[in-house]
């Protein structure tokens, strides 16, 4: 990811490595009409040159629009905050993290759960459609408004939420050019079907009017327990829908995608024989949940999947792949219906680093959406003030590969407040946790797995004015923990002389591991860390490789 914040990321942390994007004039699908960008004549344009992941890390049901000569993209956060990232780029390869739609208070309607955003530019107005859950009540489809897809963002509240739950809210403009809202109804949580509804949409954007009406459901024995997702645009005569079907996550995913095509907005749908046109290959399985967008003559998806060899713990990537149109006026991907593999990328790995010498915490960093820390950001350290609870405050950067290390220089540890704790660790979420800490005297090796702490060795805290403390992680799921007492110059292991410590527990269903800091205790006590650094080694899934053992 390219975010320009002067020294602290080093060169080489990049969204994407797509190689060069050749000029052209572009046509762009956002919020389709009958009238508009799908409908103009398509020029011939230039391949992409796609290396994948162009969005990598945890970027599930990604969302791209194009707004003038720049193409914004978002991601679901779950239950990470900040919610929703918003990302930049003008030639699909450099991608920069502009901010995100909710970057301090959460929707008042809303708690977690934050998905699927679907950006959409109409007029001189950005939408973003998402879900989230309702406190209260279940999953609903929201939406926020702002003048620039830069934000600030106005959240103009839910506009459904059934009571098996509404997910999945996608904008379109139906023969007539009248606006609706087509979402998914989540039976799938409740064991029942999963239709896929469309209802009018006022043109203010803040209700539904009319009666709804269903589109289809999962029928077909691919499709298994749902359909999700759903993309759509107008090309010649026909409304297409793109779609997810089957299980979106984790280890024994079995995602794929699909589509059905129709000459009116409310159908009847027709769903492709030969579906699903994309499907799971040697280094990208489980695609699925994205949006279709064309330059030109040339037409996309950017959808997410994961690698095979990191999976659910750096977790759902972005991806972009190439379709064509067949004679019969039905998208076919290029390589046929299993994902190929790409060339190997050009660029080293993501490598960030935070010396902490700005005035505001850098906007990469995230933590549990329900337990934002108090943090401030001063002379060159970053104070995070403690919390009692599960893992206590937490600040984490998403991995990008099954390979990394990370370390972070905390300061005074002898010095802490009592019953405080703080250090480097692999955040799953609040009640699964792998960390090393200082405090109480002594260095400290624990696991917190579904809420219950263990620890797994300890030392006498060294006398030092500061302390490095490192965390190795590789195949995914084997981490080391080591410390210094003279800035890195020397290391000891933590337990000493043992094997790699499991995190196989750690990720939740939906969402990768992050990579951070923590302090742990009253919510009084403020700790000091000096810097932070991430470094991911970028290696390529090999045929039959070597995938993390499952949970």
């Amino acid at each position: 990811m390219v975010l320009k914040t002067k020294t602290h990321l080093v060169a080489g942390l990049a969204l994407s490595l797509l190689g060069a994007c050749q000029s052209a004039t572009t046509t762009s699908v956002s919020t389709p009409t009958a009238t508009t960008a799908e409908t103009v004549a398509e020029a011939e344009t230039p391949a992409i040159s796609i290396t994948n992941p162009v969005l990598p890390g945890d970027f599930p049901d990604p969302s791209i629009a194009k707004v003038g000569d720049t193409y914004w993209a978002t991601a679901t956060s779950s239950n990470w905050g900040p919610v929703f990232p918003l990302l930049k780029s003008t030639n699909l390869t450099d991608w920069e993290l502009a901010g995100h739609v909710f970057p301090n208070e959460l929707p008042a309607w809303a708690d977690y759960y934050f998905w699927a955003p679907e950006i959409s530019q109409e007029g001189d107005k950005t939408y973003i459609y998402y879900t989230a859950h309702k406190k209260g009540g279940n999953l609903a489809v929201g939406i926020a408004v702002a003048d620039s897809p830069a934000g600030p963002y106005r959240d103009l509240g839910p506009l459904v939420g059934q009571p098996h739950g509404s997910i999945d809210g996608f904008p379109m403009r139906d023969e007539k050019g009248e606006l609706y809202l087509i979402w998914k109804e989540d039976g799938n949580s409740v064991n029942e079907p999963t239709p896929i509804w469309a209802q009018r949409l006022n043109e203010e954007h803040t209700a539904l009017i009319g009666e709804k009406k269903e589109l289809f459901r999962n029928t077909a024995p691919w499709e298994g327990n749902l359909v999700e997702g759903v993309s759509m645009v107008k090309r010649n005569d026909y409304f297409y829908a793109f779609y997810a079907g089957n299980g979106c996550c984790g280890h024994n995913c079995t995602y794929g995608i699909g589509v059905a095509r129709s000459k009116s907005l409310l159908g009847p749908w027709e769903k492709y024989e030969k579906n699903p046109i994309l499907t799971k290959g040697e280094k990208w399985t489980c695609p699925g949940h994205g949006t279709v967008f064309n330059r030109g003559n040339r037409w996309y998806m950017l959808h997410h999947a994961y690698d095979t060899r990191s999976f659910e713990f750096v977790g759902r990537q972005g991806v972009i792949s190439e379709f064509a149109w067949t004679a019969g006026g039905w998208p076919e991907f290029r390589g046929g219906s299993s994902m190929p593999a790409t060339k190997a990328p050009v660029a080293t790995a993501r490598t960030f680093r935070d010396e902490f010498n700005q005035t505001t915490l850098l906007p990469s960093w995230q933590w549990p959406v329900e337990e934002r820390p108090t943090v401030a950001v001063r002379s060159g350290r970053l104070e995070l003030t403690a919390r009692p609870q599960h893992s206590g405050a937490v600040l984490g950067q998403h991995t990008t590969s099954a390979d990394y290390s990370a370390t972070t220089t905390l300061l005074n540890p002898a010095k802490l407040p009592a019953g405080t704790v703080a250090g480097i660790a692999a955040h799953g979420d609040p009640e699964n946790t792998l960390a090393l800490t200082a405090g109480g005297g002594k260095l400290q090796l624990w696991q917190l797995e579904k809420g219950k702490q263990k620890n797994i060795g300890e030392v006498k805290l060294p006398a030092a004015t500061a302390l490095t403390l490192r965390l190795q992680a590789q195949n995914s799921t084997q981490f080391r923990f080591d410390w210094s007492a003279d800035g890195g110059k020397t290391w000891q292991s933590l337990p000493g002389g043992s094997g790699p410590i499991s995190g196989a527990y750690l990720p939740p269903w939906d969402r990768g591991v992050r990579v951070g800091v923590l302090a742990k205790g009253p919510a009084t006590a403020t700790v000091a860390f000096e810097d932070f650094s991430l470094e991911n080694q970028l290696l390529s899934a090999q045929a039959g490789g070597n995938a993390p053992a499952g949970k």
